[in-house]
């Protein structure tokens, strides 16, 4: 994307079924998390937002990375050991390698991936997503999360939702107000889904350096269209209630299930991140 650009709908913008517009002179979520993630699809009101961000809260940076490397932890775990074949992967967000679909066939070769977004700006990039392996299938669904029926519906036709599927809601939830019911929300969507299934969630934490964490948020959420919530431990593991929760529970994004030889109890994320089976 270009940097700076006036024009409302840059290069990248141009999807395969015709011209996405969007604004960029207002920071977006998915491009103010790509700008922290260190990719190249933002632009100036974005950085912006997330500098502002970055001042009130410095680990910032650290903490979106370790959500991204929790995900990918995730879908690795699931592919491999709890041998997953299906992943819903909802809030895509602009694709970044490793994607999903990589990690998961790099494993398991038929392995079927279907992403879902409502943002224009990743369905104009969504090409990057439809690629992987001759022997499984990846396809990218237009659609909000709050409209589970959408997804569940067209990401059968990629899907066999008498299967077990992985639903994967990392760093999401957060754009969903508690008026607009995120509990309902995953509710729905795991009630699509069969039994053996599992749901991964990650979430920004309200009570993990909790002042530092409350200014950040403001300052978020002055800049970016779309407010965040955060929501504390308690709340966070509601999300997955009603399943078997995959030890070590609901923890730190960076410490459920690091990698080997990881020392993960010198500092905090301010992230809870947890995985549960549909029984």
């Amino acid at each position: 994307m270009s940097d700076d650009s006036t024009d409302s709908t840059p290069a990248s913008g141009r999807a395969a079924d015709g011209l996405t517009r969007f604004d960029t002179g207002v920071a977006h979520p998915a491009r103010v998390y790509n700008y922290w993630l260190g990719g190249q699809d933002n632009f100036a009101a974005d950085r912006d937002a997330a500098e502002a961000v970055i001042a009130a809260r410095p680990t910032i940076v650290r903490d979106i990375r370790a959500h991204r490397e929790l995900m990918h932890r995730a879908v690795a775990y699931l592919a491999a050991e709890a041998g997953i074949r299906q992943f819903l992967d909802i809030g895509t967000g602009i694709p970044m390698s490793p994607n999903v679909h990589e990690i998961a066939q790099d494993i398991a070769v038929d392995a079927r991936i279907v992403y879902a977004d409502h943002d224009p700006i990743v369905l104009a990039c969504a090409r990057v997503l439809l690629t992987g392996t001759p022997f499984g299938a990846t396809a990218y669904v237009e659609a909000d999360l709050r409209d589970s029926g959408v997804i569940v519906r067209e990401a059968a036709k990629t899907l066999d939702f008498s299967k077990p599927v992985a639903v994967l809601l990392c760093g999401i939830l957060q754009l969903i107000s508690d008026e607009e019911d995120p509990y309902g929300v995953v509710a729905a969507l795991m009630s699509a889904v069969p039994s053996g299934s599992y749901l991964v969630v990650t979430h920004p934490a309200s009570d993990i350096h909790a002042d530092i964490a409350a200014e950040a948020a403001r300052q978020y959420n002055a800049s970016v269209n779309t407010a965040q919530t955060r929501r504390s431990l308690a709340e966070v593991s509601r999300l997955l209630k009603g399943l078997e929760i995959v030890e070590p529970g609901v923890v730190q994004c960076h410490r459920w299930h690091p990698a080997p030889g990881v020392d993960v109890s010198e500092y905090e994320v301010a992230a809870w991140a947890g995985a549960g089976r549909k029984p």
